[in-house]
C-alpha cells in the first residue's frame, strides 16, 4: 500500500510518500512545500494546492494520511493550519483518495510507542523504520513521513481483523 502523509501548515507543509505492507516500509519520496510568509495568504494556499497536486499526479498513491487538528494557543495560527489543512483534504478529494485523520498523540505513539515522545525521537524512529541512511530534513518532511507510518500501522491492524474470505470453489 502506497500512503501520503501530510503535515499542513502555512508556510511549510510538509509530505511522505512509503510504501507499507503494514510491517515494513519503505520511503518512496518527501519533502516540504515552503511559502513566502511575505506573499498574500490566498497564493500562498494556491502553492501547496499546486504542489501537492503536482505529487499526486506523478506517483501511485492508495491513501492519504494527515494530522488532525490540535489546539494552538494563538487563534490566527490556528486559523491559518486550518485553511492549509483544507488544501490538503481538497487535494485528496479531488483525486478520490480516502483520507484518515491522526492527532499528534496518536502518531508519537504509533512511531514511537510513546505519545508524549519528543520531536527528535519521532524523526529518529523514522529513519530506522524506514532504514534511511541520515534523518529526513526538513523536519516537516520528517513529521509527514511519521503520519504516513502511523496510518500504515493503523490499516495493518485493521485488515488484520477482518475476517478472510474463502476462495470460490470452482464448478
Amino acid at each position: 500500500m502506497r500512503i501520503l502523509g501530510i503535515d499542513p501548515g502555512s508556510e511549510t507543509t510538509g509530505y511522505g510518500l512509503i510504501e507499507s505492507d503494514g510491517t515494513r516500509h519503505s520511503s518512496i519520496r518527501f519533502g516540504a512545500i515552503r511559502t513566502s510568509p511575505r506573499r498574500p495568504f490566498h497564493e500562498r494556499l494556491l502553492e501547496i494546492y499546486t504542489q501537492l497536486m503536482d505529487v499526486l499526479s506523478h506517483e501511485e498513491i492508495h491513501a492519504v494520511a494527515i494530522e488532525g487538528v490540535f489546539y494552538a494557543a494563538n487563534v490566527q495560527s490556528a486559523l491559518k493550519l486550518g485553511h492549509a489543512r483544507g488544501v490538503a483534504l481538497l487535494v485528496a478529494a479531488q483525486r478520490g483518495l480516502p483520507v484518515f485523520e491522526y492527532s499528534p498523540l496518536e502518531i508519537k505513539n504509533a512511531v514511537v510507542g510513546y505519545g508524549r515522545a519528543e520531536k527528535s525521537q519521532v524523526q529518529m524512529m523514522v529513519r530506522f523504520l524506514l532504514r534511511l541512511p541520515e534523518t529526513p530534513a526538513p523536519d516537516d518532511a520528517a513529521d509527514a513521513l511519521a503520519v504516513a507510518i502511523c496510518h500504515s500501522h493503523w490499516a495493518g491492524r485493521e485488515s488484520a481483523r477482518l475476517p478472510r474470505r474463502r476462495p470460490r470453489a470452482k464448478r
